[in-house]
């Protein structure tokens, strides 16, 4: 299961030569995971290397294609988490990782604590070997423009996040996710992305989540964990359990967003409380489906 990111997403907007990119590079994203769980890779490595492949593409807030600050940098997030072991990593702040899930990746796996910030999070990825670059690997005149646009009509705010959830043979479910934020973000704001439970969850004996939306929401909610705990609690369907948070908690907050997600039987949703999302599964028997907008099933 992966997403690009919730919002206003209508075929107007996009016009059919952007919308056959977006759809051509989550199918790529889709097919790299599938891959790595078919040659009998872990789902940790599934959400990985997918994500990855967002995050080296303009098209999407993560990343190569993340979004400017106030200030004019980019300031990422991301967050991996093992539903097995409940073990999580998390980053948030940096500005000079190629490949920030991967970061997160190390900070799970390679050291005792779950998040790490800013020059911090930095200096860790180079002690580990990580790619790090120049600031100007990830400028790109449209989310330049996009800023510039901001700051001179004060417009709303774009919100967009790469994600992903897996399922692997051996029944271990992890969920990842990555983002630039808002444009035009300010004080060095994190979102819910980086933030285990908000933007991310992932629970053998529940499901794996990944969330985008307005990350304030999905904080003061804690989105992802929610859904899990109506699973384990209450014993709701995975469907039933995210219908009552994005649609009914997140509406009546006035909380936009959405969340993809698998549980431990392998059941999939796709679901958010705006106009379209940029989504996709594909499935052990080669089921497979990409989808931006809200009238698609």
């Amino acid at each position: 299961m992966i997403h690009g990111g919730a919002g206003v997403v209508s075929r107007e907007n996009l016009g059919p030569e952007l919308e056959k990119q977006f759809r051509d590079k989550l199918s790529e994203a889709l097919d790299t995971g599938q891959a790595v769980l078919s040659r009998g890779g872990t789902s940790i490595d599934a959400v990985e290397h997918t994500i990855r492949v967002m995050e080296n593409s303009p098209l999407f807030n993560a990343g190569k294609g993340a979004v400017f600050s106030h200030y004019g940098t980019n300031e990422m997030d991301a967050s991996l988490m093992d539903g097995k072991t409940l073990n999580a990593g998390a980053v948030a702040g940096v500005g000079d990782v190629k490949n920030p899930i991967s970061l997160a990746r190390k900070v799970m796996e390679k050291s005792e604590h779950v998040m790490l910030y800013g020059s911090g999070a930095s200096e860790f990825a180079r002690q580990q070997g990580l790619t790090t670059v120049d600031s100007s690997y990830f400028f790109t005149q449209n989310r330049w423009d996009a800023l510039q646009h901001y700051l001179a009509t004060e417009g709303k705010n774009k919100f967009g996040t790469v994600g992903c959830a897996a399922l692997d043979q051996y029944g271990n479910l992890a969920a990842g996710t990555s983002t630039g934020g808002m444009t035009n973000k300010k004080f060095h704001r994190i979102g819910d992305s980086p933030i285990i439970g908000a933007g991310t969850y992932a629970s053998n004996q529940s499901c794996a989540i990944s969330c985008t939306g307005h990350g304030e929401f999905f904080i003061r909610y804690t989105v992802a964990r929610t859904i899990s705990a109506l699973m384990e609690y209450k014993h709701l369907s995975f469907h039933d359990a995210a219908d009552e948070v994005i649609n009914n908690e997140l509406v009546k907050a006035g909380g936009d967003g959405g969340m993809i997600g698998v549980d431990k039987e392998g059941n999939i949703v796709m679901m958010t409380n705006t106009p379209g999302m940029f989504r996709g599964f594909v499935k052990s028997d080669g089921e497979k489906q990409v989808a931006i907008y809200g009238d698609e099933k």
